[in-house]
């Protein structure tokens, strides 16, 4: 049999990503030297679990490989083999791309699009996106409120359902309040209202707190008589929200089923959480582009609660009933997470002290002035001939990377010129400020997005006999999970962290102090690695300090980001990357090449 194997070279991939246009899940199968039919014929082979595959000339392709088990696992994840396939390409709806959300997909066969990478990342993390917050409740909605008016936003932005699920009293309503001013423009460039069902008892409660909190929207209550009911449902421009209760909505369902709506808001979920009922199937028959169910309490009795109301607003999740009762426990707890946003009172009503910032000014030292001085025209040069010759889009990467040698300067020439000798003036500051601190008995993380310069003071601070952690990019999760643990618990003074690595998912509540040796482009990162410190649980005032090398790019970037608070996809992803939206004009103020 071994002579007639295949043995060519043959490195199978498929690369999976979304079509954010088009909300479409995009796989495509490759295959060094074959033909896309033929490709198809090894898919086939693949579904029907054969080892090997028969080639035209007869010999057999082995399929037990490791590339080859990658993709079928990918397939089965997905439900790609129910789908028509289009040769060796598959399409399906994007939220199938939600069943990669866990999957530790290893080896090079399986590619992942950026579309698809950055869905999963938003997805899990709704703060990654930053959604402006309406005028006039920025002030109002608390941190946690805005978390949630973020992660309604995120979910809305995939076209994906959720369950707001906090605790009685935290403000649900005004965080749905927030979403539905947030998409007004849309509501009535579309003809299309929000609507809003909720308990009898409740529809005027809604209809004040719209009135009190967005008195711009216009909000009618649906009720009075049948007829008075069927002229209110209908849509027109005269109304943004309609709000009506679950009995009526029983009585006029085919009305609302012939209506599109904007937006739906399902309050006290619960109400519809057996599926047998009639205001279950009434809910089913809505049609919106948006939808969220709020409830405190999504599971009261049985598992299958929760899929009746994921059924009403994110019926793509869990399919249909039969599919959901055959998944364990465990699988279904996985995949509702990033759609179910629970918060308890005792996590979130505990007022934090404040957060004191404070900007530390330094000038460059001699020897680093004359190098950055150097640099800095070698890039104007040829930054204002990359522009004029190629413009601004392709300029925009190598532009970064010079950019980031002039930031890398202000922090220690030495992260990227060998052997140079000299100090830094931001170094020596930080070392004068970790032991005031230290003096004053306050313990401090120090972020930096460069792990060099971080390597840097951990051997100035090794040499002086300090105590500290570090951690960055490559910690493993336990070990950071238990570095994090002994520095709450009183071990160490100073805490070294990759702002990458330590922007989210990390509670340093242990500190007090918070320094940012080095500014990020997108000031929403910075502000993460504040709350590792300012966050529930934290008892004392949390002092910022932001390290700025004064008439430099650093103290300009600073300025850019005062005047653009909403910067939260300015990289393209968390790092060096690539910066995807700031404007020619803002790389010519950082450079000063205005003429």
């Amino acid at each position: 049999m071994k002579e007639r194997l295949y043995v060519g070279e043959m490195n199978p991939k498929v690369k999976v990503d979304v079509d954010e246009r088009t909300d479409w899940l995009e796989l495509k199968f490759q295959m060094e030297g074959f033909v896309e039919t033929e490709i198809r014929e090894i898919i086939k082979s693949l579904e029907e679990k054969r080892k090997f595959h028969r080639l035209p000339n007869g010999a057999l392709m082995p399929l037990e490989t490791e590339a080859f088990q990658s993709m079928v696992e990918l397939m089965n994840r997905v439900g790609a083999w129910k789908e028509e396939s289009m040769g060796a390409r598959f399409r399906l709806p994007a939220v199938q791309g939600l069943q990669l959300l866990d999957w530790e997909q290893s080896g090079s066969a399986v590619q992942f699009g950026r579309s698809l990478r950055r869905m999963l990342q938003n997805v899990k993390n709704p703060d990654n996106l930053e959604f402006p917050i309406p005028d006039g409740l920025g002030s109002i909605l608390r941190d946690y409120q805005q978390y949630g008016y973020q992660w309604m936003k995120t979910l809305a932005h995939y076209r994906f359902g959720g369950i707001l699920a906090d605790d009685m009293g935290l403000g649900k309503t005004i965080q749905s309040i927030a979403f539905i001013q947030s998409v007004l423009p849309e509501i009535r460039e579309l003809r299309e209202p929000a609507l809003i069902i909720a308990p009898a008892s409740l529809l005027y409660n809604w209809h004040n707190e719209l009135k009190r909190f967005a008195p711009d929207i216009r909000a009618v209550i649906v009720d009075g008589s049948q007829q008075d009911r069927r002229k209110l449902i209908k849509p027109t421009d005269q109304a943004d929200v309609l709000i009506t209760s679950y009995p009526l909505l029983r009585r006029d369902v085919e009305g609302y089923a012939k209506t599109s709506f904007h937006t739906l808001i399902l309050d006290e979920a619960q109400f519809f959480k057996n599926y047998t009922t009639q205001t279950a199937q009434a809910v089913k028959t809505l049609h919106a582009r948006y939808r969220f169910a709020l409830t405190g309490t999504p599971i009261e009795n049985r598992m299958e609660e929760l899929w009746s109301i994921y059924d009403a607003v994110f019926p793509s999740l869990f399919g249909d009933r039969k599919a959901f009762l055959e998944l364990p426990r465990e699988t279904v707890a996985k995949r509702v997470r990033p759609f179910l946003l629970r918060r308890l009172k005792s996590d979130v009503l505990q007022e934090l002290p404040e957060k004191i910032e404070t900007i530390m000014s330094s000038n460059l030292f001699n020897e680093q002035k004359k190098l950055y001085a150097a640099y800095l025209a070698k890039l104007r040069q040829e930054s204002l001939k990359h522009l004029d010759q190629d413009g601004f889009h392709k300029s925009r990467i190598r532009i970064l990377a010079g950019l980031t040698r002039l930031r890398q300067i202000c922090c220690h020439p030495a992260l990227f010129v060998e052997g140079y000798k000299g100090s830094s003036a931001k170094f020596e500051q930080l070392l004068e400020t970790v032991q005031e601190c230290l003096d004053a008995g306050r313990r401090m993380l120090v972020f930096s997005q460069f792990t060099g310069m971080l390597h840097l003071i951990a051997k100035e601070l090794a040499e002086r006999g300090i105590p500290y952690f570090y951690l960055d990019g490559q910690t493993p999760g336990a070990k950071r999970v238990e570095l994090c643990e002994r520095f709450n618990n009183g071990e160490g003074e100073v805490f070294l962290i990759s702002l990458k690595a330590g922007g989210t998912g990390l509670n340093l509540t242990g500190a007090d102090t918070v320094i940012l040796y080095d500014l990020w482009w997108n000031p929403a990162v910075e502000q993460q690695a504040m709350d590792r410190a300012h966050r529930i649980g934290q008892k004392k005032v949390v002092q910022v300090i932001r390290l700025v090398a004064q008439d430099t790019v650093e103290d300009k970037m600073y300025a850019l980001q005062r005047k653009k608070q909403n910067l939260i996809e300015e990289v393209i992803q968390p790092g060096e990357d690539g910066l995807s939206s700031w404007t020619e004009e803002d790389i010519r103020e950082l450079l000063s090449l205005h003429s």
